[in-house]
């Protein structure tokens, strides 16, 4: 029959060796910590134990130490671009912000200048926004947020803070179509201020500028000149500026001088414009002049005192 396995530590064994060997061990310890507390012996061995066990330390802990710095660094490298992610979208913001508060100073100044205009003109004006815009090559258009329900009638003189725009040839119920000075159709009677000059401005395919192409050769027209309208054909008021002359050259015909003009609007930017109101009707033909004749006291009242008819010569019968 098999034997029961003894259990026991062979350091209690309940024998004369076990005994002995535990009295051996106490001793040695009961040594140890004499000589310990006396010379300091053991700190010394635990260090230098403990110099010898360090690297083994390290090295054990290396996969651990380079796992946290990976993720530290992974954590730092995402935070990092999330806070740049961040930045940008607060610098883009920024920026917006900024070019949004520019175009309101912008907007805030040309509107100051349409109400300084308005109150200089002392004329009937309506204030209106720009809605679209077509600059072709052969029609250049405004469209306006204002049509016949708020009174804008077709032949309207429209302006800007700088000069004339054109004319309103459309009114819609809500928007109104504006031709453009610039215009190839169009056609404006202006005076140079500078000599009283009178002659036409036309619109040129060119897109931006208008021509004057019938001044006579000996006329005095110079770059620089400014023109303004002279009221003539009563749809433009006379005095507003129209445009300021970059060139003078010879027809093609040689039978003209042809001038190139700058327009005194901001055809391409103007956000607000004004629309004048009450002007007078374009001038027609003069009216039938009156019969002249006596004044009416020295007109005979009866035929008494009408004079006396003389005889008719002898054979001619009345």
């Amino acid at each position: 029959m098999a034997h029961a396995r003894d259990e026991s530590s062979p350091l209690f064994a309940g024998n004369a060796a076990g005994t002995l060997r535990l009295i051996f061990y106490l001793a040695l310890a009961v040594v140890l910590m004499v000589l310990d507390q006396r010379n300091g012996w053991m700190w010394r061995v635990r260090d230098a134990a403990a110099a010898v066990v360090e690297p083994v330390y390290r090295l054990a802990g290396l996969p651990v130490a380079g796992m946290r710095t990976l993720s530290v660094a992974f954590g730092d490298r995402q935070h990092l671009t999330e806070q740049n992610q961040r930045l940008r979208e607060d610098l883009l913001l920024a920026n917006a912000k900024l070019n949004r508060m520019a175009a309101v100073a912008q907007q805030n100044q040309h509107l100051k200048e349409l109400l300084d205009t308005r109150h200089s003109l002392e004329l009937n004006v309506q204030l209106a926004r720009v809605i679209g815009v077509d600059l072709g090559a052969y029609s250049h258009r405004l469209m306006l947020n204002v049509g016949a329900r708020d009174g804008v009638k077709p032949g309207q003189p429209v302006i800007d803070a700088h000069g004339v725009m054109g004319q309103v040839i459309e009114s819609l119920p809500t928007t109104s179509v504006v031709m453009l000075v610039t215009d190839p159709a169009h056609a404006i009677p202006v005076v140079v201020e500078r000599t009283g000059l009178r002659t036409v401005a036309y619109g040129s395919r060119g897109g931006d500028q208008l021509v004057l192409p019938t001044i006579p050769l000996a006329a005095d027209v110079q770059p620089g000149d400014q023109l303004l309208t002279s009221g003539l054909g009563g749809r433009f008021p006379p005095g507003f500026p129209v445009g300021r002359v970059t060139e003078v050259a010879p027809a093609a015909t040689g039978m003209f001088l042809v001038a190139q003009v700058q327009p005194a609007a901001d055809i391409g930017r103007s956000e607000d414009v004004l629309l004048l109101h009450d002007q007078a009707e374009p001038d027609g033909p003069p009216a039938p002049a009156k019969p002249m004749g006596p004044p009416s006291e020295l007109a005979p009242t009866n035929a008494a005192d009408a004079p006396a008819t003389p005889p008719a010569p002898p054979g001619v019968s009345r």
